[in-house]
């Protein structure tokens, strides 16, 4: 089920802010402030507003509402400020995109809390509903065989921006950001998602039988490739061909970099998962030769300055991957390699990626008799790196044979 797609509230972009209260002070990103009033702790409407800087201190400053009352707002949220002053290019992402809905919500229903101060969060951390909501862009003729392109962790679907192009003039191509990603829900976890690696699976299945009726090749980048393999396991009948992206496939692959499980960290994890420059420039730029542009980091960065969710999202994550990857890169070894799996499959691999090594890669590929593709000027995000050419190769392997 497909439903419009209506903007979120924006927000600042680029500034610097310190949280204040009775207690405690603590520095978030440059440009202005916050101001936090609590008394007691007592149940009342937070206010908060960013005062934005000018160069001429005789100009007025603009107080831009940051937070609404407890009622309309979060309490982590910058979803009242200004994000630009112009169409940027977020807007345009979000304008060639839909929701669809697909996995039902599980829980009680019951209303998401903070969890400093309890107070009812905003929209953005709660489920929209009975059935979560996933943004997706579809380009190419629905009538084409569909190709369906899953980002990894953590990026989104617009990584896939150079990609669709290229597969539209043959194929129904769709990008989709995962739950707790881009522009699709967030609810804080566990309250309808907890974010494991299992659920995921499952949310995928439901996705995907959402999306296409029929066979459907999967492309996969990263650390989310062993959530693909655990699903087309156990739906080969469902797939075309599988092409995966700089996947963990080892043991030396199975733990998170620094750069990733800092995020899980007690604490510390919290902090840095709410900071846009640490969960999306670094995160995408540690990793390889991608070298962010702003119009990009516009895009990138958004849903860490729109709400506080986003963050949760990223901290309940990179707890499930520390916890979970390792048994998850052993079942995609076993599945990859087993008798009985008869899904084309090919691994693509950016020989620039600093965060998983070669090593290994070859011989696994050559034991499982799957196609190796090299991409030498690519690093681990392949798909920014190497978009267009990446497009081309997809379009090659998966014209050899469709069935739908």
């Amino acid at each position: 089920m497909a439903i419009q797609a209506k903007p979120p509230a924006l927000s600042s972009h680029q500034f610097q802010c310190s949280l204040s209260s009775p207690t405690s002070s603590l520095p978030l990103l440059n440009g202005g402030s916050f101001k936090f009033r609590a008394q007691r702790l007592r149940r009342k409407p937070l206010s908060l507003r960013l005062s934005a800087g000018r160069s001429n201190a005789d100009e007025p400053q603009d107080d831009y509402l940051i937070d609404a009352p407890v009622s309309a707002g979060d309490g982590f949220s910058f979803s009242g400020g200004k994000y630009s002053d112009v169409p940027n290019p977020s807007d345009e992402w979000f304008k060639q995109g839909k929701f669809v809905k697909a996995y039902p919500v599980g829980g009680t229903g019951e209303k998401v809390k903070d969890p400093i101060f309890g107070l009812t969060m905003g929209a953005g951390s709660q489920a929209s509903g009975d059935v979560f909501r996933w943004f997706s862009v579809e380009s190419g003729n629905a009538d084409n065989p569909t190709v369906i392109l899953i980002h990894g962790f953590p990026s989104q679907a617009y990584s896939y921006r150079k990609v669709l192009p290229v597969l539209s003039k043959n194929y129904h191509a769709i990008a989709f950001d995962w739950l707790g990603f881009g522009f699709s829900d967030k609810p804080q976890p566990r309250y309808g998602f907890d974010y494991t690696l299992s659920e995921y699976v499952s949310a995928l299945e439901s996705f995907v039988n959402e999306v296409a009726a029929n066979k459907v090749s999967l492309v996969v980048q990263g650390y989310f490739s062993p959530v693909v393999v655990k699903y087309a396991s156990k739906h080969q009948e469902k797939l075309n061909d599988l092409i995966l992206l700089n996947p963990p496939l080892t043991a030396k692959h199975a733990n998170l970099p620094s750069t990733l499980s800092i995020f899980s960290n007690f604490l510390l994890g919290e902090i840095f998962s709410q900071d846009p420059l640490r969960a999306s420039d670094k995160a995408l730029t540690s990793c390889g030769p991608y070298a962010m542009k702003e119009d990009d980091a516009m895009v990138y960065r958004r849903p860490y300055l729109t709400s506080g969710s986003s963050g949760f999202a990223l901290n309940a994550i990179s707890r499930a991957m520390k916890k979970e990857l390792k048994a998850y890169v052993e079942d995609t070894k076993a599945i990859l390699m087993d008798e009985n799996w008869k899904v084309r499959t090919t691994v693509c691999w950016g020989q620039r990626d600093r965060w998983l090594n070669f090593d290994e890669v070859e011989d696994f590929c050559k034991k499982s008799n799957h196609k190796l593709i090299d991409l030498p000027m690519a690093g681990h995000h392949v798909q920014e790196d190497s978009g267009e050419e990446l497009g081309g190769i997809i379009s090659g392997l998966i014209s050899r044979r469709i069935v739908t």
